[in-house]
């Protein structure tokens, strides 16, 4: 049997300094993990899309319809999405000018698919503007639109826009639908 001496000791020591190293590494990453946990979850569905502003995603939204396209616009409350930035442009249109762009409400999205991990916080006067702002730029330029609601869709123009609904008068009837803004899916230039 070996007697005890330094080397057994410096043995002992080294093995107790290991595992204290290796509990302090183990606190170290739940520190970490729990940080990220909390970086995430300060991170809105707003923020990660406008990360990918210029990428290509699909949207299924509340209704079950599915749009693909490139994300144009991300703003706080809603969207733009349309065809990639090599494709025309509709002469003499403003705003929202491209065919087959869609205004998405946020509100509206019950998934999407081709976002990346990371968000950009609100940083632009965009952002702070309701979809209604979007919304009175149709009707100023007296675009023809699909409005796409949860309970089907309305072709006509915004006759009206308030603060939280908007008025559709009906190409193939005369008469005005008003749409109140939780039941847009979306609208999109017919």
């Amino acid at each position: 049997m070996p007697a005890p001496g330094p080397a057994r000791w410096d043995a002992l020591f080294a093995d107790l300094e290991a595992q204290a190293e290796a509990q302090e590494q183990a606190v170290r990453d739940g520190e970490i993990a729990e940080l990220t946990r909390a970086e995430h979850a300060g991170i809105t569905l707003a923020d990660r899309l406008r990360a990918a502003v210029g990428a290509t995603v699909t949207l299924e939204l509340l209704d079950g319809e599915q749009l693909t396209g490139e994300l144009h616009t991300a703003a706080t409350s809603w969207l733009l999405l349309g065809p990639g930035s090599d494709d025309a442009r509709v002469p003499g249109a403003r705003g929202m000018g491209r065919s087959g762009e869609h205004l998405v409400p946020v509100a509206a999205i019950g998934a999407v698919s081709g976002l990346g991990r990371l968000g950009v916080p609100a940083s632009s006067r965009l952002d702070s503007l309701g979809i209604g702002s979007a919304l009175r730029e149709l009707q100023r330029d007296r675009a023809r639109v699909v409005v796409r609601t949860v309970a089907g869709q309305v072709t006509g123009r915004l006759s009206r826009v308030g603060m939280d609904h908007l008025d559709v008068a009906e190409t193939d009837r005369a008469r005005t639908r008003t749409v109140p803004f939780t039941a847009l899916t979306r609208v999109s230039r017919a």
